[in-house]
């Protein structure tokens, strides 16, 4: 009984017909479609994009060069080299992030212990030339000043969650 109702079924092809059915059922739904160069997708406030080094607002840079970030990195992405100042401070004089290593994660960002090393929501930049994937410590401080206000409001939206 069980193999003529198998027959019959693939006879009258019911498996492909219950494929249409869910097709058929998308096929009129409203899409959902972002054009996107003119719009952007709405983000998660917790997303990390493109890193970037703050700075007091006096004016000097917030990293300490305690290096926790270049150790809780799984990938190694971070690249930092330190010495002493004239006030017995430490002082990063290297501070690089490999992009094409990265992997996002946000290890780095929470492992800071003076909020210097920050993900922004920035998600649209690309690489034309060779070694353009190695962001050193000009290039993060100018991301950190240019999104400033950006950052932080991300991190007053984020203590209020807490």
């Amino acid at each position: 009984m069980n193999n003529i109702k198998h027959y019959f079924n693939s006879l009258l092809l019911i498996e492909l017909l219950k494929g249409l059915r869910v097709t058929g059922r998308y096929l009129f739904a409203r899409k959902f479609t972002v054009q996107y160069p003119e719009e952007k997708a709405p983000l998660s406030p917790r997303f990390r994009g493109l890193h970037a080094l703050r700075r007091y607002p006096n004016g000097e840079e917030r990293c300490i060069a305690c290096k926790l970030c270049e150790a809780v990195c799984p990938a190694l992405a971070i690249t930092i080299d330190a010495e002493p100042r004239d006030d017995g401070s430490r002082r990063t004089t290297r501070y690089e992030i490999d992009l094409f290593k990265c992997i996002f994660c946000g290890f780095c960002e929470e492992s800071c212990p003076v909020d210097s090393i920050v993900e922004t929501r920035v998600y649209e930049y690309h690489f034309e030339q060779r070694g353009e994937n190695i962001m050193n410590k000009e290039q993060l401080l100018a991301m950190g000043d240019k999104y400033e206000k950006q950052i932080a409001a991300d991190r007053q939206a984020q203590a209020a969650y807490r």
